[in-house]
């Protein structure tokens, strides 16, 4: 499977949770994703996915869906995507 990366971003909130979102498509999928991150310390992440804009496939989202949960590799690389637009502060 293909995957491109369209954008990414992560920022901090004012009570130091992190939230970062990171939109892809997919080889054969009509509809781009947004999969969305959420920490409370940078360390362990939750997520949410949807579609990144026009609702496409329930069958093609439920298959990316269950890919994320099963591939630490593809959830590792879109969360290093939002990962390395952080600014980090300056010393």
């Amino acid at each position: 499977m293909n995957l491109e990366i369209i954008k990414a971003e992560l920022k901090r909130a004012e009570d130091q949770s992190y939230v970062g979102r990171t939109v892809f498509t997919v080889d054969k999928h009509r509809s781009p994703y947004e999969i969305t991150f959420f920490s409370t310390r940078g360390t362990e992440w939750d997520y949410s996915l949807s579609f990144a804009g026009e609702p496409g496939s329930e069958e093609q989202f439920l298959e990316i869906d269950a890919l994320l949960e099963q591939d630490d590799e593809l959830y590792n690389q879109l969360l290093d995507a939002a990962l390395d637009t952080q600014e980090l502060p300056e010393e």
